[in-house]
Parts: C-alpha cells; sequence; structure tokens
C-alpha cells in the first residue's frame, strides 16, 4: 500500500503530507485515519507509548471520544528526506464542557510507501473559554480560507 506524497520529500510535498494529515484527523474516523501509519508503527504520544496500527486506532477511537468538538491545525515545522517536524493546536471540550486548547509538537518518520513508521507527539493542555475559542468552522476539513496558526498568532 502507497501514501503519497512519498519520500525523498521537497517543501511543497511535506507541506501536502501534513494538511493531508491534519484533514484525515479532521475527519476523526479511527480506522481510515489509522491507514496513514504502518502495520509496525511506533508512537509515543505524551506519556503512553503504542505499538502497532491497531493500537493507533484503538488510540484515536478513545481521544475522539473524550475530546468533543475536535478541531485541528497542523503546520510544517521542518523536513528532510523521509522525515516532518510539525507544530499544530487542536480546540476541544471534555464531557462537563471545560474547553481546552492543546498544544503539541509532532516528529514523524515515514517508509518508502508514504506510511508513517514513527510518531512522537508532546502535548500540553491549556483551559479555555469557550469566548476563546479560535477555531470556528463546521466539523470536519478546515476549510482552505480559516487562518493557519501563524496567521492566529499560535
Amino acid at each position: 500500500m502507497s501514501r503519497p506524497p512519498l519520500p525523498p520529500f521537497t517543501q511543497d510535498s511535506a507541506r501536502q503530507k501534513v494538511r493531508l494529515a491534519e484533514d484525515g484527523w479532521n475527519g476523526r474516523n479511527p480506522e481510515q485515519v489509522a491507514q496513514a501509519y504502518s502495520e509496525d508503527t511506533q508512537w509515543r504520544n505524551r506519556s503512553q507509548f503504542l505499538h502497532g496500527r491497531q493500537e493507533a486506532q484503538h488510540f484515536l477511537a478513545e481521544k475522539w471520544a473524550k475530546e468533543q468538538e475536535y478541531r485541528l491545525i497542523k503546520e510544517l515545522f521542518a523536513f528532510t528526506d523521509n522525515r516532518i517536524a510539525v507544530r499544530y493546536a487542536y480546540e476541544w471540550h471534555d464531557d462537563a464542557g471545560q474547553w481546552f486548547r492543546s498544544y503539541g509538537n509532532e516528529n514523524w518518520v515515514f517508509n518508502k510507501d508514504g506510511l508513517m513508521t514513527q510518531r512522537y507527539a508532546s502535548i500540553n493542555d491549556l483551559p479555555i473559554a469557550e469566548s476563546e475559542r479560535k477555531f470556528h468552522w463546521p466539523e470536519g476539513r478546515r476549510p482552505d480560507e480559516h487562518p493557519g496558526l501563524s496567521e492566529l498568532g499560535l
């Protein structure tokens, strides 16, 4: 299975890969999103360590059950042949209605087929008031005209 764009990355293909990842995660379909990762993918997400596509899929299902009205923006930070670094922020609320903006950085490694083999994520959650939200679009893909992180001053 191939998941373009494929390494080695250029500035344009790395940006495209980041936007495709953002679009997938905003779709919040664990089965579909998990297909972007190799069968033997290795993750560190905060303090959790995941091994394999099935664990990643299970993790995503639990994540999006907890993080309601999830909206994510990713931005390319750096890239090389088969590696991409991103920074991102996402907004969500919990069962009690408390809103959060979560800030993070990820380092990604891809195989020759464009599947992510390693994902290392560091994330911090900031409680916010609903009035402080900046990500306003219908659930799903962020519209092209919606500002990115840099334009929002994040």
